[in-house]
């Protein structure tokens, strides 16, 4: 499995200012080229660590969440990443080692690795390797429900659980499920989607959750409300609520992004 990492830089004076940077009213699709050092930001309580912020709510758009790609140096890292008690989170790290204490236990992240980190826990996370760590956070304001208890957090693999064809595909559309879907504890799923060459979704999905797509691997073609935009390995997808989307995989080998949406909670109206 291959998971992609920028690598930061700045584009040579001699290239040309051409990109796939897209902002409308439905999505906006950052690319993997405007992933650069002078767009990178610092975050109050880290070491060594820059970061890319890739969405955050915005009133009119995506309100949900935010998500950032976190790159750690050697030695960096941070006692209470996390500020807001109400806030839950998933880390899915694509590159190098972290170290996670979740609660007082270590755990060794490496690319693939997943954590989700319910809102109020106690954890931190460190570099105490030799190379650069880089990974996907995700976070959310946690919505309780009276009678429904809260979910734990927990450590997990993209290698260890196994994917779930969706049905009538012959495996050309899986989903790596690391919630249980019909878990009402739970008000966001952080999910990896892998489409073989040539599979598809074949309809334009239409709904009330919002996304953040950062394709890990491969390329494809994404039906983006009435565009259709090629993205690869790197590119960042960000969603409203309603936008119809679809995709093809482009080949030679599978198309595979971390996908975020909010989940199983009543619309509120007051």
């Amino acid at each position: 499995m291959n998971y992609f990492t920028p690598q930061g830089g700045l584009p040579a004076q001699t290239e040309l200012l051409t990109d796939r940077a897209i902002v409308k009213e439905a999505y906006t699709v950052i690319p993997k080229g405007v992933l650069r050092d002078i767009v990178t930001s610092r975050l109050p309580g880290f070491r060594a660590t820059r970061s890319w912020i890739l969405a955050r709510p915005i009133a009119g758009f995506a309100t949900t969440f935010s998500q950032l790609i976190v790159e750690i140096g050697p030695g960096g890292g941070a006692e209470r990443p996390e500020q807001e008690a109400a806030v839950e989170g998933v880390v899915f790290v694509t590159s190098g080692e972290l170290t996670l204490v979740l609660e007082g236990e270590p755990h060794t992240l490496r690319a693939g690795g997943y954590a989700y980190l319910a809102a109020g826990a106690t954890w931190s996370l460190a570099n105490d390797g030799v190379d650069t760590t880089s990974f996907q956070w995700i976070r959310k304001a946690y919505e309780p429900v009276d009678g429904i208890p809260a979910p734990d957090s927990f450590v997990t693999r993209d290698q260890d659980v196994e994917p779930r064809e969706m049905p009538g595909t012959n495996g050309a559309w899986a989903t790596t499920r690391f919630v249980d879907p019909d878990d009402l504890a739970h008000d966001m799923h952080v999910n990896i989607v892998t489409f073989q060459p040539g599979g598809t979704l074949p309809f334009a999905e239409t709904h009330v959750m919002e996304h953040g797509i950062f394709v890990l691997e491969g390329k494809g073609v994404y039906r983006l409300n009435d565009d259709w935009v090629e993205v690869e390995a790197g590119d960042f997808m960000w969603l409203r609520a309603f936008c119809p989307q679809a995709c093809y995989a482009g080949g030679p080998g599978p198309f595979r992004y971390l996908l975020y949406k909010d989940v199983n909670r009543q619309i509120r109206l007051s």
